[in-house]
């Protein structure tokens, strides 16, 4: 497990659209985020986030050439902290945070180990409100994911 789970935007909309945010303080406990992401969310956030800046802001403004705002921060303080996951959906962001050697985790990802750790009982009925979103998933990655959460 890691010490420190850093979250992006993207997940935390997701799951709270579809009345799943619970699910990211059932599985890591304690999260955090950046004041751009918790902006960009728009909602206040759950006590069990803690907002963190990175200390660089040179560098946040380099990344920010590449992805967005939220994910750049995100990025930035995921570099500055040990042993850290980092919640992000985002493609560009994902290649990003994989070329400067962050462990990374998608959105999909949080809710197939959710699964696989006994927080939920099915990812079937969440997979299915995400489907109702404007969060695309394809026909063969939804049978990747029912293969890894062991629902095939």
């Amino acid at each position: 497990m890691h010490k420190t789970i850093i979250s992006d935007t993207s997940c935390l909309i997701l799951l709270h659209k579809i009345g799943e945010l619970e699910i990211l303080h059932k599985l890591f406990g304690i999260i955090i985020t950046t004041s751009e992401v918790a902006d960009e969310f728009g909602l206040p956030l759950p006590s069990w986030f803690e907002i963190q800046q990175p200390i660089d802001k040179h560098y946040q403004s380099i990344i920010e050439e590449s992805v967005d705002k939220g994910e750049a921060s995100a990025i930035a303080l995921a570099v500055e902290l040990d042993d850290c996951l980092l919640i992000i959906d985002d493609l560009k962001g994902r290649k990003f945070a994989l070329n400067i050697g962050l462990t990374i985790i998608g959105t999909i990802g949080v809710i197939v180990d959710a699964k696989l750790s006994g927080i939920i009982t099915s990812v079937k009925p969440i997979l299915s409100k995400i489907k109702a979103t404007n969060f695309r998933i394809t026909e063969q990655l939804e049978l990747l994911i029912l293969k890894r959460a062991n629902e095939l």
